[in-house]
């Protein structure tokens, strides 16, 4: 989300310039002629490459993380550091994790994939502003049917891309999917703005009871919410939906922290692991997937430059994952399926 003030010609002759190629793509298209690069990443919805050497298995364990990278045109990031080399050592260190959701993934996709990353599994980028929704998945375990839905509801800025969320089915062992949710919900907290994130968080939750019933789920994303804002209902999307919050489970004691009518602190940079952060971890398993969580942090160390400069305008969360089945014939019949 654009969180900082910025110079107004500036903006105004960088939208121009959008403007101009919307139109050129427009005119081009019509006339017969192809402007490749655009084409191409309005068109590419994700990575389906599936010939991964899973084991068979009735556990293990991964790691993930959730990063909104600020990767919106350097004129308009609210980030401290140059974008391109900033997304470009982001991309090398989320080789450390298994399973990563990006968020505003918009005009360096390119820095983030082709410099030094090594996940075998990556979505295909839509684009940049106004084509992309900036949300991208790298892993290293396969991702199937990767689906990308827009809100139906937003506010200012966060109108002029298709934002919404992902869903995927990640295969965490031969035969053994996740249900897999990215998203990055409406930004701002004055009213307008938190009445449409409140149905964002209801259109999530819709989607998840017809499309993820009685499958295990991971959701991890800017949320952009707060249990301790009154004008949020991002509770509901757990008790709606039988899910937890890593947070809450691991750091505040499983208690739901008292909601007000102030508004947030805006300050995000300055939280730590105990605090509440917008970018949030949530999971359930079902009757045949346990999950077990462990060793939630704000990875604001690793994702600083050598100046101590974060990297982006959001510090990434990290959370481990082990799991076991719980269904002996559930194991049996998968390895019946070799």
């Amino acid at each position: 989300m654009i969180r900082k003030s910025i110079n107004k010609k500036r903006f105004l002759t960088w939208l121009a310039t959008q403007s101009a190629l919307v139109s050129l793509l427009f005119l081009s298209s019509a006339s017969g002629f192809e402007i490749t690069d655009v084409m191409e990443s309005r068109t590419a919805f994700s990575s389906l490459d599936t010939k991964a050497k899973l084991a068979h298995a009735s556990s293990g364990e991964f790691s993930v993380l959730t990063y909104n990278i600020a990767g919106l045109p350097e004129i308009i990031s609210s980030a401290k550091t140059k974008r391109a080399p900033s997304i470009a050592e982001i991309g090398r260190r989320l080789n450390a994790f298994d399973i990563v959701h990006v968020q505003e993934d918009f005009n360096y996709n390119r820095q983030l994939y082709q410099s030094g990353n090594l996940h075998p599994f990556r979505t295909a980028t839509k684009g940049g502003v106004p084509f992309g929704d900036g949300l991208n998945t790298l892993s290293k375990y396969p991702v199937h049917e990767v689906r990308r839905i827009s809100w139906n509801h937003c506010t200012g800025a966060d109108c002029l891309t298709p934002k919404g969320f992902t869903y995927s089915r990640l295969e965490i062992a031969k035969n053994i999917f996740v249900d897999l949710y990215n998203v990055h919900a409406n930004a701002y907290n004055h009213l307008q703005a938190a009445e449409a994130r409140r149905n964002n968080i209801k259109q999530l939750s819709e989607f998840i009871r017809e499309n993820s019933r009685g499958q295990a789920v991971i959701i991890m994303g800017d949320l952009n919410a707060h249990y301790s804002y009154y004008y949020d209902n991002v509770h509901q999307l757990l008790s709606d939906n039988d899910l937890k919050d890593a947070w809450l489970v691991l750091m505040n004691h499983e208690h739901l922290p008292q909601p007000v009518k102030e508004l947030p602190d805006g300050k995000i940079l300055k939280i730590n692991s105990n605090s509440e952060s917008i970018d949030k971890i949530l999971f359930r398993g079902n009757d045949q997937i346990a999950l077990y969580i462990s060793k939630y942090n704000l990875e604001s160390e690793l994702f600083q430059n050598d100046k101590g400069t974060p990297l982006s305008d959001h510090h990434p969360v990290s959370l481990k994952f082990s799991w076991k089945l719980l269904d002996k014939k559930a194991l049996e019949s998968r390895l019946a399926a070799k």
